[in-house]
């Protein structure tokens, strides 16, 4: 059964050295990495019960050691994301952060992911 974090993985899976995690990465893992979560999404329920269609907001972070590798990551992350099969449409542009505690490099972009289940 597809989910929008199978389609999400299966798009980014090679990106960053294959270090690409749901939620969370290790704490001792190389940079960079991704990191991906469902932050909501398109309900498509009607009066007639749930439909088959469905939808799904799924935010993703690249973190590194570096703002330019960060960057250049959150572009590979757009086309892997809007490229056939997926076709996911981005909501808004990266949004560059920087992790104060761990001295981490961020980029981080929503899409809108459509599937069937």
């Amino acid at each position: 059964m597809a989910s929008a974090e199978s389609i999400t993985y299966g798009a980014l899976k090679q990106l960053a050295g294959g270090r690409v995690y749901p939620d969370v990465a290790p704490a001792t893992v190389l940079k960079p990495y991704l990191v991906y979560q469902s932050v909501g999404g398109v309900d498509e329920t009607t009066f007639d019960g749930a439909d088959a269609l469905q939808n799904s907001r799924m935010q993703v972070s690249v973190w590194s050691n570096s703002r330019s590798e960060a960057a250049t990551i959150i572009q590979q992350v757009r086309a892997a994301l809007t490229a056939e099969p997926v076709r996911g449409v981005p909501i808004g542009a990266p949004v560059s952060v920087y992790e104060d505690d761990t001295k981490l490099y961020g980029s981080q972009q929503d899409f809108s992911i459509w599937y069937q289940e």
